[in-house]
């Protein structure tokens, strides 16, 4: 007999990353790369100073701006990440906040932590394999058997979603302020489940 079992558990989101960017405009491609370093390493520098929070860069990269007949290069234009993520969300809220003065915001989002998780996993393992015990005695009952044994047994675990990014009419509110306020935060949650799929053979008297 073929049988299913499950459990399921709503975890809240425990980790909190943040992408800040910075961006620039300038006829002298030395000196556009020059400003954007400054800003880059003067964020860095008031990051790693912040409690709780790891701090990494994103990508950087520059292109040309070319006159309205896009034949003739103007200037150029230059983009460098930098990367925040923390299970402090007020530490890493009020971080970005003070470096919306000099950065802008690109992204805010929300997952649960590695070590979460597999905890999460575990709990819900044992719970699906009392599940599929309970589910499999009762079939053996209901076909008259006086007991079962276990054929094969696959355990699966999924429902964890993606990060969850911030609404980005949020995010434009936030860089569009000199002196933004730390912002309030609601992470959320992900459904997790553990699935038991196996295969038992009832012992019929």
């Amino acid at each position: 007999v073929s049988l299913r079992a499950e459990a399921s558990q709503s975890i809240a989101h425990d980790e909190m990353q943040v992408t800040l960017y910075s961006e620039a405009q300038d006829s002298d491609p030395a000196k556009l790369a020059s400003l954007i370093s400054k800003k880059l390493n003067s964020a860095v520098e008031t990051s790693r100073a912040a409690k709780d929070v790891r701090v990494s860069l994103g990508s950087r990269h520059s292109y040309p701006v070319y006159d309205d007949k896009q034949q003739k290069i103007t200037g150029w234009r230059e983009r460098a990440e930098l990367h925040l993520e923390s299970r402090n969300f007020s530490a890493l809220s009020q971080l970005s906040a003070d470096l919306l003065g000099t950065l802008q915001m690109g992204g805010m989002s929300f997952s649960v932590a590695t070590a979460s998780r597999q905890q999460a996993e575990d709990a819900l393992l044992k719970d699906a394999i009392h599940a599929f015990n309970a589910r499999a005695t009762l079939v053996s009952q209901a076909m008259g058997g006086n007991g079962f044994r276990l054929v094969s047994l696959n355990l699966n675990s999924s429902g964890f979603r993606p990060p969850m990014p911030m609404r980005m009419n949020a995010m434009k509110s936030m860089a569009m302020s000199d002196s933004a306020p730390a912002q309030e935060i609601e992470a959320g949650s992900s459904d997790v489940s553990v699935s038991a799929d196996g295969v038992i053979e009832v012992l019929m008297p």
